[in-house]
């Protein structure tokens, strides 16, 4: 699979990197990566992973654009308000790199359809706002053996991790195997959210997809990532498998 001159040129400050060179580009513009949610976290993860030259970015979502996600989701503008997330996302994708191949999924993820949405992905992103969710993706992507990379936001915080127990990390249920109570985890329009920080992890949530399929570095493989946009503090955490846990209680790594 040999770069045209032009890839060359558009990629070159990858490919000057040793952890990343041409090799790791090739394997960039063979990956297929699912991101489930074109919102605050989506929206970062689908440019960069877009800039960097993935080659199919599977874009999964069920909500339109609505004014006040502008604040923080950078994919969709003005002119997009009212359209599907999917159909501004692409757009905005496809003029960032027409290298990339694209495929959208107009609804929302769940466990009737995260299987076949999820099995033949390289990597997947969760960028959702559903604990639900969360949950069907974790699944989905243990039974399929893909690493899951997982970010969430509130109001000035965010979190970050890998999870992959096919190489010796936890998976989501592993660390959250049960919704919040009431009131715990509220909303971005309940609780209100910096649009920076979307910008913020979003991106970390890229680049740890871009570790994974390049095999550059260490990824966030039991580490819970934790930025504090207030206090301009990070912290990591350790996270180990639950030899109980429903969902990868059973898979070796």
């Amino acid at each position: 699979m040999t770069l045209s001159s032009e890839e060359l040129a558009r990629y070159a400050r990858h490919i000057v990197l040793r952890e990343i060179g041409g090799p790791g580009q090739q394997r960039l513009r063979a990956a297929k990566v699912a991101v489930v949610g074109a919102g605050g976290l989506g929206s970062p993860a689908l440019l960069y992973l877009a800039a960097a030259g993935v080659g199919t970015l599977r874009i999964v979502d069920d909500d339109n654009v609505d004014l006040s996600n502008l604040q923080r989701q950078v994919i969709h503008g003005t002119g997009d308000l009212g359209a599907p997330k999917v159909e501004s996302a692409a757009h905005r994708v496809a003029s960032i790199n027409p290298h990339v191949r694209l495929e959208t999924h107009r609804g929302r993820l769940d466990r009737g359809n995260a299987a076949a949405l999820i099995a033949d992905q390289d990597v997947v992103l969760d960028g959702s706002d559903s604990f639900e969710t969360r949950h069907a993706v974790n699944e989905a992507a243990v039974a399929a053996g893909v690493p899951l990379v997982s970010g969430s936001l509130s109001q000035w915080e965010g979190q970050v991790s890998v999870y992959y127990p096919a190489r010796g990390g936890p998976c989501y249920a592993c660390l959250f195997s049960e919704a919040p109570a009431a009131g715990l985890a509220p909303s971005c329009a309940e609780a209100g959210i910096m649009g920076a920080l979307a910008g913020v992890i979003g991106s970390m949530m890229a680049g740890e997809a871009i570790k994974l399929i390049t095999g550059a570095g260490q990824p966030l493989i039991g580490r819970l990532h934790i930025h504090d946009a207030l206090w301009g503090e990070h912290r990591t955490i350790a996270t180990k498998r639950q030899a109980s846990c429903g969902v990868c209680g059973g898979i070796e790594g």
